[in-house]
C-alpha cells in the first residue's frame, strides 16, 4: 500500500509541475439588434450614412448625407407635398446605446464651408466633433463643440488634388485626434493620397506622408492588380486613419486591399492585404478597436464583400468574420463605417442604397 501511495503522490507531484495547457481564446461573437435604433421622429429619413463614432460618454454619433435622398424620399418637404413621407433628418444625429435619439444638429452656417458631401465623423476626448468631406470641391475639415457650435475650419475649397499642399486638403475621408499631443490626423483622401497632421487647437500644418511613409505623388497610377507588386503610392481613397492605445497609426488603403501601419511620425511599420483578389471597391474601408486596454481585436469593414472581419490586431491575422451582401437585418448593402462602444458592441453605417445604421451586440 505504501508503494502504491508513494507512486500516486509522485504522479500528482509530477502533474502539478507540468505547465498548464494553453488556453484557447474564443473569437468574439455578435448578433444583430434589429430594433436599434428606435424610429426617428418628425417624419425624418436617413440618406447615405457616411460616418459613425462612439464618444467617451458611450453615445453613438451618426453623420449622413441629406442631399443623397431622392425627391420622392423627401416628398413631405415639397409644397404642396405629393405624399406624407418624408423629411431629411439633420446631418448629425446622436443616439444612446438603447437607440434613443438624444440630439441633432448640422448643416450650412456662417463662417465655415459645410461639406457638399459629408464623409466621416470623429468625437475626440475633449468632446469636440470633427467632420470630413469627400466632394471633389471639399478641401476642408470642420471642428465643432458637442452642441454644434462652430470652432475651426482647416483647409478650403479646392479644384483638383495636391498631395503635398499644406493649406488645403483633397476630399478628406476620415479623422483621428491625439488629444495629448494636440494633433489631428486626416486620411486625405478621395483626391489626395496621404495622411496629414495638423495642430488640433490652431490648425497649423505639422507633417504628412504617403504609402510606406514616403512623399506622396499625384501622378496617375495603374488600377489595382493583385498579380502585380504592391503600389508604392496610396490609391484613392485613403479611407481611414485610426490611432491605437500603443500609438500605432492604422491607415486604410481601400482600393489597394491593404492596411498600412505607421508610427506617429510617419515611419512605416507594417503592411497587410485582406481578400487580395478583390477588385471592386477595395476591402479595407475602416477599422475600429475592441475596448479592452490592449485593444486585442481590430474590426475591419469590407464594403465590397459585405462583411466585418475580426482581426488579431498585433498579429494582423483574420480570426473571424460576419455578414454578407443583402438587405435583411445583419446583412449589408454598402457597409462603409464601423465603431465600437465601451461594452464591445459594434455599430455599422451604410452608404449608397443602404442608408442605415445597425447595431451588433457582443454575446461573450
Amino acid at each position: 500500500m505504501r508503494s502504491i501511495f508513494a507512486f500516486m503522490t509522485a504522479l500528482f507531484s509530477l502533474a502539478a509541475a507540468l505547465p498548464a495547457p494553453a488556453q484557447t481564446s474564443s473569437v468574439p461573437q455578435f448578433q444583430v439588434d434589429a430594433l436599434w435604433p428606435k424610429p426617428l421622429p418628425n417624419n425624418w429619413l436617413l440618406g447615405q450614412v457616411s460616418g459613425i463614432r462612439v464618444d467617451g460618454h458611450n453615445h453613438v454619433w451618426v453623420l449622413h448625407r441629406p442631399g443623397s435622398l431622392s425627391e420622392r424620399e423627401r416628398a413631405a418637404e415639397q409644397n404642396p407635398p405629393p405624399a406624407k413621407c418624408c423629411v431629411a433628418a439633420p446631418p448629425v444625429l446622436v443616439f444612446d446605446t438603447s437607440g434613443n435619439l438624444i440630439k441633432t444638429w448640422g448643416g450650412p452656417g456662417q463662417g465655415f464651408d459645410w461639406p457638399r458631401s459629408e464623409h466621416g465623423i470623429y468625437v475626440d476626448d475633449n468632446d469636440f466633433v470633427w467632420i470630413a468631406a469627400n466632394d471633389p470641391t471639399d478641401g476642408q475639415i470642420l471642428k465643432f463643440t458637442n452642441d454644434g457650435k462652430f470652432v475651426m475650419q482647416i483647409g478650403k475649397k479646392v479644384n483638383g488634388p495636391d498631395s503635398n499642399a499644406t493649406d488645403r486638403l483633397g476630399s478628406p475621408a476620415d479623422i483621428a485626434v491625439d488629444v495629448a499631443a494636440k494633433e489631428v490626423y486626416v486620411a486625405d483622401g478621395y483626391a489626395n493620397r496621404r495622411v496629414i497632421v495638423f495642430d488640433s487647437d490652431t490648425g497649423a500644418y505639422k507633417r504628412h506622408w504617403g504609402a510606406y511613409g514616403a512623399k506622396p505623388d499625384d501622378a496617375k497610377t495603374p488600377a489595382y492588380d493583385p498579380a502585380k507588386p504592391p503600389s508604392q503610392q496610396f490609391a484613392t481613397p485613403v479611407h481611414c486613419v485610426r490611432i491605437a492605445n500603443d500609438n500605432l497609426v492604422y491607415v486604410c488603403d481601400r482600393s489597394n486591399d491593404r492596411l498600412q501601419v505607421f508610427r506617429k511620425d510617419g515611419t512605416f511599420v507594417a503592411e497587410r492585404f485582406y481578400e487580395k483578389n478583390t477588385r471592386l471597391n477595395g476591402t479595407v474601408y475602416e477599422v475600429a478597436f475592441s475596448p479592452d486596454p490592449a485593444q486585442k481585436y481590430m474590426y475591419m469593414v469590407d464594403g465590397s464583400n459585405g462583411e466585418i472581419r475580426i482581426v488579431d490586431r498585433l498579429a494582423y491575422e483574420v480570426i473571424g468574420r460576419f455578414g454578407r451582401i443583402g438587405r435583411q437585418a445583419g446583412q449589408f448593402t454598402a457597409v462603409h463605417n464601423i465603431t465600437v462602444d465601451r461594452d464591445g458592441n459594434i455599430y455599422t453605417a451604410e452608404v449608397n442604397t443602404g442608408q442605415r445604421v445597425q447595431k451588433f451586440r457582443r454575446l461573450d
